[in-house]
């Protein structure tokens, strides 16, 4: 069963870059965005509203919690991915700069979160970046100069915004439904992105059919496929197993993107592809091996987390 959310939740994350790229070039970042979480915040209102067993016990502290985990993990993160996209970075680079998360979360995930990594794991996370670093240099090289330079800097605001809500979320100590907290989400992220349209006078949808397309595949694809896989994963199994899993999504965005836009795929984005795939296997392996840094303590059995004293997010199943 893990096994097969890994491969959903690669798959439905990585559609989100090709979704930003499909759309791209029908709108401003903005309106995509607002036209995504709009219809979407009025459907989950609909829902929350014959559904009310989910928010029993949902404190007004709690739903603040998730407005500033919504702000951070959607509307921060996706308008820097998009943004990015809108000034010519390609999909699969854009992906390959998100892929330095896992060092970072990984890095910070013992201080904060008392969620240490093994020395097998931490190899397997700068082996990982060391994927990610070989597959974004040929794909930086290939744009050449149509890019400004300060325009691959923008996705790293997006990485840092989705780690600070793994964190805010990984220390909260009450445990909140994944409906109702995905309802808060996406209606904070509408009402943020809808202000941001209204502002820049670019919240009326174009009349082509491509950008509703686009729309759809966004909502379809990555909000419900792959941000609703990313906080269960998180649950289920820790900070560490899911942002490894982010490894994978540069290498697959990369070829998905040469495939369906004809984006530069050579040799060296392939060699980046083996290694991240090697990496996520090495921090797997670690994790199962059960040796956890600075401790010496023995995970559970299955190695399913990686911390003597689990986080909220790991306890909650």
């Amino acid at each position: 069963m893990n096994a097969l959310l890994s491969v959903a939740f690669v798959l439905c994350w990585s559609s989100g870059f090709i979704g930003a790229k499909l759309g791209a070039g029908t709108a401003a970042a903005t309106t995509l965005l607002m036209w995504r979480f709009l219809p979407l915040a009025l459907v989950l209102l609909a829902v929350a509203a014959v559904s009310r067993t989910v928010w029993r016990g949902l404190t007004l502290r709690d739903t603040g919690r998730q407005v500033a985990i919504g702000a951070l993990s959607q509307t921060g993160y996706l308008l820097s991915v998009y943004y990015a996209i809108q000034l010519g970075v390609s999909s699969g680079t854009t992906a390959l700069i998100d892929g330095v998360q896992p060092l970072v979360a990984g890095a910070l995930a013992g201080p904060l979160l008392r969620q240490y990594v093994s020395r097998r794991q931490w190899l397997g996370l700068w082996l990982g970046l060391a994927g990610v670093a070989t597959v974004t240099t040929a794909d930086a090289a290939a744009a050449g100069a149509d890019v400004a330079w300060w325009a691959y800097f923008v996705p790293f605001l997006g990485m840092l915004s989705l780690v600070a809500a793994t964190f805010l979320e990984g220390r909260s100590r009450s445990p909140v439904s994944p409906r109702a907290a995905l309802t808060i989400h996406c209606v904070t992220s509408a009402v943020l992105f809808a202000g941001l349209a209204l502002g820049t006078g670019s919240a009326a949808p174009p009349a082509g059919g491509s950008f509703w397309l686009a729309t759809a595949w966004l909502v379809v694809l990555p909000t419900f496929g792959g941000y609703g896989l990313y906080w269960l994963i998180l649950r289920r199994s820790g900070v560490t197993e899911v942002n490894t899993l982010m490894f994978l999504m540069a290498p697959v965005t990369a070829v998905w993107g040469a495939l369906m836009f004809g984006e530069h795929f050579g040799v060296q984005t392939a060699v980046g592809l083996v290694v991240g795939l090697a990496a996520v296997a090495v921090v797997r392996r670690g994790a199962r091996s059960g040796v956890v840094a600075s401790s010496g303590a023995v995970a559970p059995p299955g190695g399913r987390r990686d911390a003597p004293v689990p986080s909220a997010s790991a306890t909650r199943r």
